[in-house]
C-alpha cells in the first residue's frame, strides 16, 4: 500500500499530538559509531489514529562486511544481506522519500536515541548520494525525554526503557519491533508526562528535546572534566554535525 495513502492528515488531536498519527523509524547498522556504521535495514511504521499499522521494511546490502558481533545483534547476515539487500543508493532514497512525506503530513518521526539512527542515515546519504539528512518536521525521541524527566540510575536500552514504563516490546535489536516500541513509548510517555510532553505542541516539544540533550551533554561534559578525563560528548541532537 502507497505510504502517502497510509499517513492521512493529522487534526488536533482531542488530548494530545500522541492521539493522532506516529511514524516509528529504526535502523540496524554495522557498527555503533555513526560515523563509519552502514544500515542493513531500516523500518518505517505508522501506527495509532484508530488506524491499521502500516510497516516498511528495507533490508540492504551494506557493500561491505557485516562484523560477526553485529550480525549476533541484530540477526542479519552477509549472505542474507547479498542474496535479498536492495543497493545502498536505492534504499537510501526510499528512506528518505518515507519521512520526508511524513513530514509533510504533519505528522511526527519517532525514533529512540534518534540521534543515532538520523545521523547513521546523514552520513550514508552523503557517502552514497552525496545528500544528508534534512529535518523539515518533528521529531519525538523518547531516549532524550526520558533521560531529561527521570533522573532515576542505571541502563537507558530500549529494552529497560520499554520495562520501566511498561511498554511492549516484542524483540529487540530488530528493526521493525524497535521502531514500533518507540512508538508505543512515545504515547506512553506524553501520559505520563502530560505538561512537559503531552500537551505542547510538536514543534514546541521538538525544541525542548534539543535542549534537553544539549543541557544533557553540558553537563556530562563538565563532570568528566572535573574528573581530568579528556573526551567530550557532542549533545547535538536530532542530527550530529559532520566532523571537519
Amino acid at each position: 500500500m502507497d505510504h502517502d495513502r497510509c499517513i492521512g492528515r493529522t487534526g488536533r488531536a482531542a488530548v494530545s499530538w500522541a492521539n493522532g498519527r506516529l511514524c516509528g523509524f529504526d535502523v540496524e547498522t554495522t557498527g555503533a559509531d555513526p560515523e563509519q556504521a552502514r544500515i542493513v535495514s531500516a523500518t518505517v511504521v505508522l501506527v495509532g489514529a484508530g488506524r491499521p499499522t502500516h510497516t516498511f521494511r528495507l533490508l540492504v546490502d551494506p557493500g561491505v562486511e557485516i562484523p560477526a558481533a553485529s550480525t549476533a545483534v541484530h540477526g542479519i547476515t552477509n549472505e542474507r544481506a547479498r542474496a535479498e539487500g536492495r543497493a545502498p543508493a536505492d534504499a537510501l532514497a526510499e528512506i528518505t522519500r518515507l519521512l520526508r512525506t511524513t513530514w509533510e503530513r504533519g505528522v511526527p518521526v519517532v525514533a529512540f536515541n534518534g540521534s543515532y539512527d538520523l545521523t547513521v542515515l546523514d552520513r550514508e546519504l552523503g557517502r552514497h548520494l552525496g545528500a544528508g539528512v534534512t529535518v523539515t518536521g518533528p521529531v519525538v525521541d523518547p531516549h532524550i525525554i526520558d533521560r531529561a524527566l527521570d533522573r532515576r540510575r542505571g541502563k537507558r536500552t530500549l529494552e529497560e526503557t520499554c520495562r520501566h514504563y511498561r511498554v511492549r516490546l516484542d524483540g529487540a535489536h530488530d528493526a521493525t519491533e524497535d521502531a514500533l516500541a518507540a512508538a508505543r513509548l512515545a504515547w506512553r510517555l506524553a501520559r505520563h508526562y502530560v505538561a512537559q510532553v503531552g500537551e505542547p505542541p510538536l514543534a514546541e516539544l521538538h525544541d525542548r528535546q534539543v535542549e534537553w540533550s544539549r543541557q544533557w551533554a553540558d553537563s556530562l561534559n563538565q563532570y568528566w572534566r572535573s574528573q581530568g578525563r579528556d573526551h567530550t560528548i557532542d549533545g547535538t541532537w536530532p542530527v550530529r554535525p559532520r566532523r571537519a
